[in-house]
């Protein structure tokens, strides 16, 4: 009997969607004895892609992602899977601050992402006038809404509650997730659930308040969750289940083609890979210069990113003359401050911190302010003391400051985006057979959406390969 040749499954991009994906796939090809491998081609020396923790002096730093939805069943398997769920670590959340015209006011309880779910503790929060109040309230007798396709994020907001309310409470607390501009961002690409709460319910309040009482009761876990050794421990764990020759690590992609039934993979250091199907997981730009000649993937080409960086900030806990209250604050688009959220790290994560210290860490970069990421680390460390100095007295130069500057990776999920996606996936079903899109370009730009992405995209590689010709194709080469 002779021995069926083995057919490479090629994973490019080692982020967390590329690196879930390959454990998926590995792990399925296991189960089912399938003569399939797969290869995981990251250009970068590491895996992770923006997931990055530093450990120094004590602390624990993330420079990307600090956290998740503790309630995700998408991370808690995965991190189960990979022998991590015990080392998950709840949020210790003393309330949210929202900075409005130099004055910080206590995010109203009740909220989410800013909107108002209780009345009586949004009635009473001084960061809104009660013209924009009653404005809010008006969202309980208002009809539903009549736009059938897909709209702003923040035209749907305000048109349920009023300018302010998004102004003050919504888009600050977004500001650090998103960062872009939330009136052209998808409302069905980003939270299609709010439009379909307002259309059963009429009221987005109400309806919000329905869906999340159950929730509510079901938890007391705080709603975020990370990993004691920083969440680049995750990515590590995940990397030691599969075998070395799993990865190809600093070679980047140059360009992909389909030659006959199978995809000639051309690298930068001028080697070829040959594979039956391909799970593309890079950046969109990335993704398009690979597939330049295929004229349907313009549509990457055309799709925007933002560019934001962040900056942690150590102190002795002597360098304040006034108590850090709560977890954090965001700031609202009406304060003259360049840093969009500051959170207190020491206090939310109390083990990423020495004794004694504190540790800030602040986001800068949103859309039309990007410029600020291009300034040296000597400026962007005074802007950023600067704004922190207007609502708190720090007496102190910090111990050390770490800038993570994210050039161009936070992608834009415009209006229509979700249609211009299905289209494009359509394309390469048609005309590229066994390639699959993932990844936070495409269908979610979380840690959550990213794992699921790859779960789904792991079920479609093998509906692909069950269809296609058994006939052998080459081995993976790598010259």
């Amino acid at each position: 009997m002779v021995d069926q040749p083995i057919k490479t499954i090629a994973i490019i991009g080692g982020g967390i969607t590329g690196l879930a994906s390959a454990y998926y796939l590995q792990k399925r090809l296991k189960q089912e004895g399938l003569p399939h491998e797969v290869l995981l081609i990251e250009a970068d020396p590491r895996l992770g892609g923006k997931i990055k923790t530093t450990v120094k002096d004590g602390f624990i730093i993330e420079r990307g992602p600090e956290s998740f939805p503790a309630q995700n069943s998408h991370v808690v398997r995965l991190a189960r899977e990979v022998g991590m769920e015990e080392q998950l670590v709840s949020m210790k959340d003393g309330g949210l601050s929202v900075l409005v015209r130099e004055t910080l006011y206590p995010l109203p309880k009740g909220t989410l992402i800013g909107i108002p779910m209780q009345l009586a503790p949004f009635l009473r929060t001084q960061s809104i006038s009660l013209f924009g109040k009653l404005r809010a309230v008006a969202d309980l007798i208002l009809p539903r809404s009549k736009e059938k396709k897909d709209q702003s994020f923040g035209g749907f907001i305000r048109r349920r509650l009023g300018d302010e309310v998004f102004e003050n409470l919504t888009e600050p607390v977004l500001s650090n997730i998103v960062a872009g501009d939330l009136d052209g961002i998808s409302l069905i690409s980003t939270f299609p659930d709010f439009y379909e709460t307002q259309q059963k319910h009429r009221s987005l309040i109400m309806g919000l308040k329905k869906n999340t009482a159950s929730k509510e009761h079901s938890t007391t876990r705080s709603d975020q969750q990370t990993f004691k050794a920083g969440m680049e421990s995750f990515i590590q764990a995940i990397e030691g289940k599969l075998a070395p020759e799993t990865f190809l690590k600093g070679v980047r992609v140059r360009e992909i083609d389909k030659v006959n039934d199978e995809y000639v993979i051309q690298l930068n250091n001028n080697s070829t890979v040959h594979a039956a199907s391909v799970i593309v997981a890079t950046p969109h730009q990335a993704s398009y210069n690979m597939f330049a000649n295929y004229p349907y993937f313009d549509m990457l080409r055309e799709m925007s990113a933002i560019s934001v960086a962040t900056i942690s900030l150590a102190f002795d806990e002597d360098a304040f003359n006034v108590e850090l209250v709560g977890s954090g604050f965001v700031v609202s688009r009406n304060s003259d401050y360049t840093v969009t959220c500051c959170s207190y790290t020491h206090k939310k994560w109390p083990h990423m911190t020495p004794a004694g210290k504190i540790l800030l860490r602040c986001y800068i970069g949103r859309s039309g302010d990007e410029t600020v990421v291009d300034l040296s680390d000597e400026e962007i460390i005074r802007i950023v003391l600067d704004d922190l100095n207007k609502t708190m007295s720090i007496t102190k130069e910090p111990d050390f400051a770490l800038i993570s500057r994210w050039k161009k990776t936070m992608p834009q999920y415009t209006v229509g985006h979700k249609e211009k996606v299905e289209q494009l996936k359509k394309s390469i079903r048609t005309e590229l057979p066994g390639v699959f899109l993932a990844g936070s370009s495409y269908d979610g730009f979380s840690l959550p959406d990213c794992i699921g992405q790859s779960e789904k995209v792991v079920k479609e590689v093998f509906d692909f390969i069950q269809q296609v010709d058994a006939t052998p194709i080459k081995t993976v080469s790598v010259h």
